[in-house]
C-alpha cells in the first residue's frame, strides 16, 4: 500500500509538471506570435486597411444620414425611419461608399487569409519549425499558440473599429445610443469576430496542407471568391434546374421550392451565413428570413423585433459559423501533429 500511495504521488506530481510544462509553453509560443505580428511589416498593412475602412465607413454613414434627413426635410411625402439611429451608423453608406457592415464583410476575411496563410509552410521552408520543436515544448502548443494569437489580434482589431465608427459617428452626428443599440452592435462584433476568425483557421489549413506560402494565398483567396461570388451563382442554377420557373405555371408551381432552395443552398456559404445574421442584427425591422406566404402576412403587425426574438432567427447562424470554424482548426490540428516536421 506505501508503494501505491507513493506511486500515485509520484503519478500526480508528474501530472502537474505536464500541465505546468505546457502551460508556460503555450503562454512562450503565444508571446511570440503576438510580438511577431506586431513588430511585423504585414501589421502595418493590415492597420492601414482598418483605419481607411473605419474613416470611409463614418464618412459613408454621416453623408448617407444626413442626405435621407435633408430629403425627408425637402420632401414631406418622403418617408425615413428614425428608430434605431445608431445602428444606421453601421448598415447605412452614401457618397458611393459602402456601409461599415459591407466593408467589413469584404476586408474581415482578407485578414485572417494574411494572418494565416503562411503560418506553417513558411516556418517549415525557412527551417525555423524545425529548432522551434526540437525545444522542449509540446508541438501542439505550436499550432493552438498561432491561433490565438492571431484570434486575439483580429478581436482587437474587430472591436477597435466598432468603437470608433461608434463613436466618430457620436461625435459627428449627435446619434446616442440606447442600451438595446449597444446590445445588438456587442453580438454583432462578436458575431464578426467568429466570422473571420473562420477564414483564420480556413488559412492555417491550407498552410499545414500545402508546402509553400503562395499556394496557400491563392487557395484561400479562391475559396473566399467562391463563396463570396460564385456560391450564389451556383445555388441559382441549381434550383432552376431542380424547380425551372421560366413560365408563369412553372413559376406559380415551383416559385417557393425554388427559393426554399436557392436560400438553403446558400446558407453553406459562411459569407451568406454572415450576411444574412448581420442584417437581422442591425437592421430590427427584419422580421422574417425564410419565404413568408401572403396568408401569413395577414394581420400581422408591423413594428420592430426585439433583441430575444432578433437572436432566435440568427442562432443557427452562430451555431453553424462556430461549428466551421471549430472543424477547419480541428483537420489542420490533426494534420500538423500526424506530420513529420524533422524530415521536410
Amino acid at each position: 500500500m506505501v508503494k501505491t500511495a507513493a506511486g500515485n504521488a509520484f503519478s500526480a506530481a508528474e501530472g502537474h509538471n505536464n500541465k505546468s510544462i505546457r502551460y508556460h509553453s503555450l503562454t512562450a509560443l503565444y508571446q511570440k506570435e503576438m510580438a511577431d505580428h506586431v513588430t511585423g511589416k504585414r501589421f502595418i498593412i493590415i492597420l492601414i486597411l482598418v483605419i481607411a475602412m473605419t474613416i470611409a465607413s463614418v464618412y459613408g454613414a454621416v453623408t448617407g444620414i444626413g442626405s435621407a434627413l435633408k430629403d425627408a426635410a425637402a420632401d414631406p411625402k418622403a418617408s425615413f425611419d428614425a428608430s434605431f439611429m445608431f445602428l444606421k451608423l453601421f448598415s447605412t453608406g452614401g457618397s458611393s461608399i459602402p456601409s461599415y457592415m459591407s466593408l467589413i464583410a469584404l476586408i474581415g476575411p482578407f485578414i485572417g487569409l494574411i494572418l494565416g496563410f503562411d503560418s506553417i509552410n513558411a516556418e517549415k521552408n525557412s527551417g525555423t519549425l524545425n529548432r522551434l520543436v526540437s525545444q522542449p515544448i509540446y508541438r501542439d502548443s505550436i499550432i493552438i499558440g498561432k491561433f490565438l494569437a492571431s484570434s486575439t489580434l483580429i478581436t482587437v482589431m474587430i472591436f477597435s473599429t466598432g468603437i470608433a465608427v461608434g463613436c466618430a459617428g457620436f461625435l459627428c452626428s449627435g446619434i446616442r445610443p440606447t442600451g438595446e443599440e449597444l446590445v445588438r452592435l456587442l453580438i454583432y462584433l462578436i458575431f464578426t469576430d467568429i466570422y473571420v476568425c473562420f477564414w483564420l483557421a480556413m488559412a492555417m489549413l491550407f498552410s499545414v496542407f500545402t508546402r509553400h506560402a503562395t499556394t496557400s494565398a491563392l487557395s484561400s483567396i479562391a475559396l473566399w471568391l467562391f463563396f463570396a461570388i460564385f456560391m450564389s451563382l451556383l445555388a441559382g442554377i441549381m434550383a432552376n434546374a431542380a424547380y425551372p420557373v421560366n413560365t408563369e405555371y412553372e413559376q406559380a408551381v415551383n416559385g417557393l421550392k425554388n427559393y426554399d432552395l436557392n436560400l438553403n443552398l446558400n446558407r453553406l456559404s459562411p459569407y451568406y451565413l454572415y450576411s444574412e445574421a448581420g442584417s437581422v442584427l442591425m437592421n430590427p425591422a427584419t422580421r422574417a428570413i425564410n419565404a413568408v406566404s401572403y396568408a401569413q402576412l395577414v394581420g400581422a403587425l408591423r413594428g420592430y423585433l426585439p433583441l430575444g426574438q432578433s437572436l432566435l432567427l440568427i442562432w443557427p447562424h452562430l451555431v453553424g459559423l462556430l461549428a466551421l470554424t471549430f472543424a477547419a482548426f480541428t483537420i489542420s490540428y490533426v494534420g500538423f501533429m500526424r506530420q513529420e516536421i524533422r524530415g521536410n
